[in-house]
């Protein structure tokens, strides 16, 4: 029987989501909790991969086992052999032929990031600090510049093994409000799927329109030529959340 895991985790103490030789990353983490509660190895799938120190409020993954224990109250007994910075919290039966990597339709990130001078110990934890005072309303200019389809390939990291670099950005925002006392910026992006570090690369180019540093035209440009060195640097990981996949169906009863 194929089970369907919605997992939340604080990204910082792992290596990453896909599991690694000697290592600590979500992928291995959820499996060592699987064995115990099936008393077999059981391989877990996630939707898709987040770096090192990458956050997710609700990452899907799947697995396939024999338990007695109903599909709804997996999350709950898994949940119990797993430590404090990972739990899964719903858990269900798989629809017939389901896979949760291939039936994604649409990825919803939030990057986050705060302005001050000193770091504020109840945030940085999940959001970047930078300097300077970004203008809003000068980010939100450029957002009809990156959303629709575009070959983003100016928009990876090094080390991108995607066969296409086109890609659809449905959605794209950004807000600021203030918490304890301090601006934090959030902007959200849903597409249907990223480059390596794309979504940091997007996040830091919005940053440096507000600042002054880049306008529409390194934007423009960045498509025209493809090339990562017309962008602004790739925001650090500490502020990116996994925050939604949509399958077009709902999957649990949260």
């Amino acid at each position: 029987m194929r089970y369907l895991l919605l997992v939340a985790y604080d990204g910082t103490q792992f290596a990453g989501s896909q599991r690694q030789n000697n290592a600590r990353t979500v992928q291995g983490t959820l499996e060592d909790a699987a064995q115990q509660v099936f008393g077999t190895f059981t391989r877990v799938t996630l939707s898709g991969r987040t770096d090192a120190g990458v956050h997710a409020a609700a990452q899907v993954a799947q697995l396939d086992g024999e338990t007695p224990i109903p599909a709804h109250k997996l999350a709950e007994v898994l949940s119990r052999n797993l430590p404090d910075d990972v739990k899964v919290l719903a858990s269900a039966a798989a629809p017939e032929g389901f896979d949760c990597t291939r039936a994604v339709r649409k990825k919803t990130y939030c990057y986050r990031f705060y302005c001050a001078r000193t770091p504020h110990p109840l945030l940085s934890r999940y959001a970047a600090r930078l300097e300077g005072n970004p203008d809003l309303q000068a980010m939100r200019e450029v957002l009809p510049l990156l959303t629709g389809e575009h070959d983003f390939a100016a928009f990876r990291a090094t080390g991108s093994s995607a066969k296409t670099t086109v890609r659809t950005i449905y959605g794209l925002s950004v807000d600021v409000l203030t918490v304890y006392g301090v601006p934090m910026y959030e902007i959200r992006v849903t597409g249907n799927g990223f480059l390596y570090n794309m979504v940091r690369i997007i996040a830091g180019e919005l940053y440096a329109v507000g600042c002054g540093m880049a306008g529409a035209q390194d934007i423009l440009a960045a498509f025209a030529t493809g090339d990562r060195a017309k962008l602004f640097r790739t925001l650090p990981a500490v502020g990116l959340t996994l925050e939604h996949v949509d399958y077009g169906m709902k999957l649990f009863d949260e």
